[in-house]
């Protein structure tokens, strides 16, 4: 019996039924229905809940599955998308999220920072009071507040699917790095000189009229790498937590510029009076 692992092989035949009865469908469109139709958001999370599921001991090019014993102490945030390359201070007053810093400080220093589904939730426990998708992040720095409060500097490493988790009082996760789709590719090399444009619409900002080097004081990467300029201008968007965590699970990278540049498209949002 197929079950969600099967999804693509459920969009092909559905696309192959449709095409019998003279109705078109795309690929993606396919792909989009079959997720909603086993009840995922949109086809992203589906896609991040499979890659997280085909479990191997073994390393394939970089992708490493990281077993049980092995398993990542979480980070839950309520209110932070945590993306590759970018550098957060976060703070922990929680007793089971301050236990998963101190285990990644003596171990590897390494924990999963992923946002909660339900901000308001004190104490997320299930994979579904989580988003499948967060980014593995070093814990770089860290100080204990007068009150108590942990102030941590952690830098995100890899987009990340969970797998499974696990709780010996601290909790933790099997997971399964997420590699980029298309990042070298043509369409991802156009669309980030569009992204770069569409940012200095969005931002108020004028490169050219800046001094040589003055644009790294912005905080963007030059245009030569997709993947990382995506993941450094989402951070930067006057977004809501789900439109960032839709951008985090988009594993594509043109897919994912392309979206950039609907967000900045509608404009920064106005404030509240």
């Amino acid at each position: 019996m197929r079950d969600f692992r099967d999804a693509k092989a459920m969009a092909q035949t559905l696309r192959e039924a449709l095409h019998a009865k003279s109705v078109a469908f795309t690929n993606s469109e396919s792909l989009e229905l079959v997720a909603r139709i086993l009840g995922f958001r949109h086809w992203n999370v589906l896609a991040a809940r499979i890659q997280a599921t085909q479990l191997s001991a073994t390393s394939v090019g970089a992708t490493t599955y990281i077993p049980a014993e092995a398993g990542i102490p979480i980070v839950p945030m309520r209110d932070l998308v945590l993306f590759p390359h970018m550098i957060s201070r976060i703070f922990v007053a929680r007793e089971k999220t301050r236990q998963a810093v101190e285990r990644a400080i003596v171990s590897d220093q390494r924990v999963l920072v992923v946002a909660q589904r339900n901000g308001g939730y004190d104490h997320p426990g299930t994979l579904e009071d989580l988003h499948a998708v967060g980014v593995i992040a070093n814990v770089i720095d860290r100080q204990t507040q007068v009150d108590g409060t942990l102030k941590v500097t952690v830098r995100g490493l890899q987009r990340t699917g969970l797998a499974r988790l696990t709780d010996d009082g601290v909790l933790a996760a099997e997971v399964t790095p997420i590699d980029d789709e298309r990042g070298q590719s043509t369409e991802a090399a156009a669309l980030s000189s569009a992204v770069i444009d569409a940012y200095q619409i969005y931002a108020g900002v004028d490169f050219s009229a800046l001094p040589p080097g003055s644009k790294v004081r912005f905080g963007l990467p030059s245009i030569g790498n997709p993947s990382l300029l995506a993941d450094t201008v989402a951070p930067l968007l006057s977004t809501s937590i789900e439109q960032k965590q839709q951008l985090l699970e988009t594993s594509d990278v043109a897919t994912r510029l392309e979206r950039l540049i609907e967000l900045m498209s509608a404009g920064r949002p106005k404030a509240v009076e």
